[in-house]
């Protein structure tokens, strides 16, 4: 490693779905060490607690990491580590806390055992007992009594926090396992971490652990306290309340490379007025000191349309590759045999132009693939309105089914307007009941485009099932 290259860390734990919080954190922290052709981004899974942490949410950690394109194929990443497996290390250190007077042994139970209020803060009666480890023993670290610990912060300037308000706190429990606050500074000086920057919640560990850092004899490293990220009501994203899961919305169609301009613009701006920009652009632009220490706005509208910009800039190709994952098994509402890839790539570049998100694919594309369209009462029930619906679909009929009639789009559209100036109706109302008809829905993709691509004969199947319904719900 090359003396003053960066490094920077990102340590997640492995117990729920991937907070778009920690993706910003991870996207802000690749972007730095990136920076530097020996820069290095380290990734931690801190899995020490055993009764929450699960597998799989560790391997979600690592796929939605790489689909931001954070992973091993990269010169700069370096990872992962396993908290658990530097368990040695983190005791080594401990003792050697203890050995120099840094840290004491407290009886069990500590300050509840003389009946003390709940809650009440440590009165150090252990501090100078001079007592050795035993079972239920923890270890306190000995904080200073007097003067302040200042945090110089990237972001937030120098933060002072007086000494007498930080308690001989606990760095190891009374089954002698290390505490986060011992284990989080071991393992980022063992693995060389110049950069800490993580979200404002830690910013309250930070003296804490600036002074073990200081008691083991290294110079802490740059801190910097990314702004909380809150919703609409400017409270703070919750898991509970809010859709707060990085895999839910790639999920659900967003685009890696949307959300990846999205997350680093959550606090942080290249300064040029630009938002759509691709991360290699950003990158050389990001600076800690630029990041705003104010609460970041998660604005999914906004995150929509950037989306919406990215599915257009693609190319028709990679739209139709982009898609594939809604339009097969599992996510796809027709049989497998029934889709045709050569209509879908026909009708591709249509849909392209009016989705935002690649799930909203199949419902305007299903009319094409289904036997009959999907049932909408509440599109039903807005175009097929007496004197209009009946009489529009049968005007529509008999002009189909001129066989000199050209079936293409802009030959379709003149016969249905025709169609319609015989009832006295405009095209955009003589339209909509051919329309749900055909394809089930008052809004979707260009009407006579649609009909082209679904043919003569499925068409004027569906307009007489739709007179048929009619017909049935009027005896």
């Amino acid at each position: 490693m090359t003396e003053n290259a960066i490094r920077t860390r990102f340590a997640p734990s492995p117990t729920g779905m991937f907070h778009v919080g920690g993706a910003r954190s991870a996207l802000f922290n690749w972007a730095l060490a990136r920076q530097q052709p020996e820069g290095t981004f380290v990734l931690r899974i801190e899995d020490t607690d055993a009764a929450r942490n699960r597998p799989e949410w560790t391997e979600g950690i690592l796929r939605a990491l790489s689909a931001l394109g954070i992973n091993e194929e990269d010169p700069h990443f370096e990872g992962p580590y396993f908290q658990s497996q530097m368990a040695d290390n983190h005791r080594e250190l401990c003792e050697r806390l203890f050995k120099e007077g840094r840290a004491y042994y407290e009886e069990a139970r500590g300050v509840e055992a003389d009946d003390a209020p709940s809650g009440a803060r440590y009165d150090r009666r252990h501090r100078d007992a001079g007592l050795e480890w035993a079972p239920g023993r923890a270890l306190r670290f000995r904080s200073p009594d007097e003067g302040v610990t200042l945090v110089r912060d990237r972001i937030r300037g120098d933060v002072e926090f007086p000494n007498s308000a930080i308690e001989d706190f606990v760095i190891a429990r009374g089954d002698g396992s290390p505490l986060f606050v011992l284990a989080n500074v071991a393992d980022d000086i063992s693995q060389g971490i110049t950069h800490v920057v993580r979200g404002e919640e830690h910013l309250s560990n930070t003296p804490k652990q600036q002074l073990i850092w200081e008691a083991l004899g290294h110079t802490p490293p740059v801190w910097a306290h990314l702004p909380v990220i809150v919703n609409e009501k400017r409270q703070k994203l919750s898991k509970r309340r809010d859709k707060v899961s990085l895999e839910m919305y790639l999920e659900e169609g967003y685009l890696p490379e949307a959300m990846v301009n999205y997350l680093m613009l959550l606090g942080w701006a290249p300064g040029d007025n630009r938002e759509i920009m691709p991360f290699a652009e950003m990158e050389p632009l990001f600076r800690l000191e630029d990041v705003n220490s104010a609460s970041a706005f998660f604005d999914e509208k906004k995150l929509r349309a950037f989306n919406g910009e990215y599915i257009r800039a693609l190319g028709v190709s990679e739209f139709v590759e982009r898609c594939a994952p809604w339009l097969g098994p599992g996510k796809a509402p027709w049989p497998a045999a029934d889709f045709d890839a050569a209509v879908f790539e026909a009708v591709a570049p249509l849909a392209q132009s009016r989705i935002a998100v690649l799930g909203e694919i199949v419902p305007n594309v299903d009319f094409l693939f289904l036997d009959k369209p999907v049932e909408d009462e509440q599109s039903w029930n807005k175009a097929m309105k007496p004197g209009v619906g009946e009489e529009m679909l049968t005007a529509a009929l008999e002009r189909f089914a001129d066989q000199g009639l050209a079936w293409e789009a802009a030959e379709l559209k003149t016969a249905l307007e025709e169609a319609g100036a015989g009832l006295g109706l405009k095209l955009g109302k003589a339209q909509a009941p051919v329309r749900v008809a055909v394809t089930g829905r008052t809004v979707g993709l260009p009407l006579f485009e649609s009909l082209e691509l679904l043919g003569r004969g499925r068409v004027q199947e569906r307009l007489r099932a739709a007179l048929a319904r009619l017909a049935a719900a009027g005896a």
